[in-house]
This record gives structure tokens, C-alpha cells and sequence, in this order.
């Protein structure tokens, strides 16, 4: 994998996932882009913990499962470093090992693994779900300008529409039934959207679009858990892990069908499950997570 500002172009990989060569092993991530939480976003994180991982194996592999738990806070006023363990180089498989550092004390452990390419004749995978295609459909910031426009739209959304878009995430976003932000009524647990990173990556070694994918993979997607239980304001939400499974070739900067489903929550928790799916229907990428998800009722009161 090449250093950053080499194969890893675009704006996403050129900026919150290049790192900072410091020794064999050792790198430091600077660039951020930080959410309304004002923590670090977990996604960041584990994206550049990949991108670490993947300059300790050859050209040749590839990550086929990677594995975070997230341990504490990250601090945006700082940079990060990731140390690289080579826990094991096999024929086949290589895992790597990776402590996410602040303040001298962990904020993420990772483990991924990395195969040489392999044939067998033992293949299937589920159908993708038929939705329209990205081009039919309005990008978020769009949807949110919609809202905007109502001249009804009580003060207090207006100002967490306005925060929204003064986000500037780097990823385009289509989401194909977007919720009513709004209601309080129950949702199915299911969320679908395009999604794509911004910015130019072409064709570069898998591992960059791997990195990116893990980068996206993150955003609103514990969020899923709270569609069942809009009557609730949340107090506190983080992750606690995060799991992802590589299985084709794609493009993190094509639209790819992110479906996200959340089979249970309870305990203070949510569990989601993902999948990140090609135009063409080729299953790429499928995620876990669970997050720690802290809620309070919400006052009676009129949407507008």
C-alpha cells in the first residue's frame, strides 16, 4: 500500500485517512473530521487503524475481516498513533494487530486479517434489495434544504438542520426512504442509502477502497437502532465495536446500497447489522456493530 498522497487520492484518503510514516510500524494520524459530538468519529478511526495494517503486509493481500472495540473517547485536539503488531504471516493469511493511542492509553484496539487471492467453487450470497437507482433520488443535504423551506419549522429543528449541514461530511448520501425527522412514531429497524466517498480514488490498490469503505461504514449506522423508538430523546450514543467482512472488489467512490437492519437493542444497547452492496448486485461488504444507546422520553409536544 502506497504512502499517503501516493495511490491514496481523493479528498476523503488524502486528508482524514492519510497518515504520518513515524517508524516501521508506527504512524500518526492528524486530519479529522469531527462530528456534532465533538469526539472523534469512530469510523475515522478505524479506517486509518486499517490503513496502518495494511502498509505491514504485501502488495498482494488483501483484508478479508477486520475487528474493533473501541475504548475510550477520541480527542480531536490531538493526534493519534497507531502501533502495528505483525502477530502472524502465514502462507495464506496475515494478521495485524493495531493500538489506536491518545494521551499514552488506547482508544481503539483493531485486529485485521489479510488473504493472498483464492479460487473454490463454493460461492453464494443473498439477492440485493430492489430500490431506485441513486440517480432518482435527493441527496441528504438536499432533503434538509427541503425542510428548510417550510416556513412553519419550529425554531429548533431549524437549528439542528443548520448544524446537520454545517457538517460537511465527506461522503454523498442518497437515502432511498428517508425518515421523518420529526415523528415520533415507531420505525421499522431498517435504514437503505447510496452511498460514496467524495472525491476522486480511481483505480488504486483494493486495500485504499477497503480503508475508505471502513470509513463510511460507520456513519448513521447504530442510528438504525433508534427507528423503532423515535419517542425517545438520546442521552448518549457510542460505539463499543465495530466488525467488518471484505468479499468482492469495488469502488468506495462509485455508489454502492448501504442496508442496515437492527435485529435487537436492550441492556442500554443496539446491535445493527450492514451491508454494502455494488450497482450491479454483487455483495461487497458486511458490517456489525454494537453501541452503548442511553435514552430519555421525550416532552409532549407539537412537531411544529
Amino acid at each position: 500500500m502506497a504512502e499517503a498522497g501516493g495511490d491514496l487520492r481523493g479528498a476523503l484518503s488524502d486528508t482524514v485517512l492519510s497518515l504520518e510514516r513515524l517508524d516501521t510500524d508506527l504512524f500518526r494520524g492528524r486530519h479529522h473530521w469531527v462530528p456534532a459530538t465533538r469526539r472523534l468519529f469512530g469510523g475515522q478511526i478505524v479506517g486509518q487503524a486499517l490503513v496502518a495494517a495494511a502498509h505491514a503486509v504485501s502488495r498482494d493481500e488483501q483484508v478479508h475481516s477486520l475487528h474493533c472495540y473501541f475504548v475510550r473517547a477520541g480527542d480531536p485536539a490531538v493526534p493519534v498513533l497507531y502501533q502495528v503488531e505483525r502477530t502472524r504471516s502465514g502462507k495464506s493469511f496475515s494478521v495485524r494487530s493495531v493500538k489506536a493511542v491518545q494521551h499514552g492509553q488506547p482508544i481503539l484496539i483493531c485486529q485485521a486479517s489479510f488473504q493472498l487471492s483464492q479460487h473454490s467453487p463454493l460461492q453464494h450470497q443473498f439477492t440485493m434489495p430492489a430500490v431506485p437507482p441513486p440517480e432518482e433520488l435527493l441527496t441528504q443535504e438536499e432533503l434538509i434544504a427541503r425542510f428548510l423551506q417550510n416556513p412553519n419549522l419550529a425554531e429548533k429543528y431549524r437549528r439542528r438542520l443548520n448544524k446537520i449541514q454545517a457538517e460537511n461530511v465527506p461522503i454523498d448520501i442518497k437515502p432511498v426512504n428517508p425518515p421523518d425527522i420529526f415523528t415520533t412514531e415507531q420505525q421499522e429497524p431498517k435504514q437503505l442509502f447510496w452511498v460514496r466517498a467524495r472525491g476522486y480514488i480511481g483505480d488504486a490498490d483494493m486495500k485504499v477502497h477497503c480503508c475508505v469503505a471502513a470509513y463510511i461504514s460507520d456513519f448513521a449506522f447504530l442510528g438504525t437502532a433508534l427507528l423503532p423508538h423515535r419517542q425517545y430523546n438520546v442521552k448518549f450514543m457510542v460505539s463499543l465495536d465495530h466488525s467488518m467482512w471484505f468479499h468482492a472488489p469495488f469502488r468506495a467512490d462509485h455508489w454502492m446500497l448501504y442496508e442496515c437492519e437492527s435485529p435487537w437493542a436492550g441492556g442500554c444497547r443496539g446491535l445493527v447489522h450492514g451491508r454494502l452492496w455494488r450497482r450491479d448486485g454483487v455483495l461487497a461488504v458486511t458490517c456489525a456493530q454494537e453501541g452503548v444507546i442511553r435514552v430519555e422520553q421525550k416532552p409532549t409536544q407539537s412537531k411544529l
